[in-house]
């Protein structure tokens, strides 16, 4: 029985269809119809119902994928105990945030691909919410506050953050001094999120509204220089601005508490060893430069 057709199936079926698991998979939907193929017919059994709107696993195919999933993970754990040390192959695919993604983590998975010749890289880079499992990653490098979910994670560094405003725009609307305070401003948000504001030694939680939104920290920074609203921004986003007198901190005295960047990846007993030395690979990169992944706007 062949490991590849075996992946194919455990693609298809957590996929939901053979168009998005060819994505994930890298290659086209024809090659993915016959490894399907080639697999029933060796079975003798129909693993999935297929259909326009997609491919929906038959009773067989649901006992079958478990199976199938528990020897595709053998397989690669075996893999592993046998490689020349050091060496990687296969897949990864990373989601990774745009913001923060190009500037500081497209260089370290760069490197990676550079160590380990064998190894093929796919990166995601989107400030969207992804879906790991549903989207079939192996990991995700996320920054600001992780919400409680099923996913494991390992932080790899910092985030430091500010409130900023132009001073076009304080001139005109004042600088709030309080979090209560904030709810008489325009905030720049990249949707309905919280912020996390410090007092004293508490932590206090505010949800603020504007009318301006963007799901990218750049397009958030444009809109706080020309006057907008206050944004909650990333410092590596906002010093260059700070330092040119374009953008003024706020809300000193309630600064943002220090957030973090993680990577993170589905539940399992053991992590995909291609994930276990990004990880490292990241931490080390977020160790030794002097301003540490100080990355997007909190989740």
């Amino acid at each position: 029985m062949n490991i590849e057709e075996l992946r194919t199936f455990v693609e298809v079926a957590d996929a939901g269809g053979i168009s998005p698991a060819a994505l994930r998979l890298g290659v086209s939907k024809s090659i993915v119809s016959r490894r399907l193929l080639r697999l029933e017919a060796e079975l003798g059994a129909q693993l999935l119902a297929r259909s326009t709107r997609g491919a929906a696993l038959t009773e067989a195919g649901a006992t079958f994928r478990d199976h199938a999933a528990r020897v595709c993970a053998e397989i690669d754990a075996a893999r592993e105990t046998i490689a020349p040390a050091g060496e990687l192959r296969g897949r990864l695919r990373v989601a990774a945030p745009l913001s923060v993604g190009l500037t500081h983590f497209a260089p370290v998975l760069a490197e990676m691909a550079r160590r380990h010749p064998r190894l093929h890289i796919q990166a995601c880079y989107s400030d969207r919410f992804v879906d790991l499992i549903a989207e079939g990653y192996d990991c995700a490098i996320r920054v600001g506050y992780l919400p409680d979910s099923n996913l494991v994670a390992r932080r790899i560094g910092p985030i430091h953050g500010k409130l900023v405003a132009s001073p076009d725009y304080v001139k005109a609307h004042g600088a709030p001094e309080t979090p209560d305070e904030l709810a008489a401003h325009q905030a720049l948000m990249q949707g309905t999120e919280a912020w996390q504001l410090t007092d004293g030694d508490k932590v206090v939680t505010v949800r603020p509204r504007g009318r301006f939104k963007a799901d990218n920290g750049t397009a958030l920074v444009a809109a706080a220089v020309a006057g907008l609203g206050i944004a909650y921004l990333p410092d590596w986003l906002t010093h260059e601005h700070v330092a040119a007198g374009a953008l003024v901190p706020v809300m000193t005295r309630h600064p943002p508490p220090a957030a973090g960047a993680y990577v993170v990846r589905p539940p399992g007993q053991h992590p995909a060893r291609q994930v276990r030395v990004l990880t490292e690979l990241l931490i080390e990169y977020c160790n030794r430069t002097s301003h540490p992944a100080r990355a997007a706007a909190p989740a």
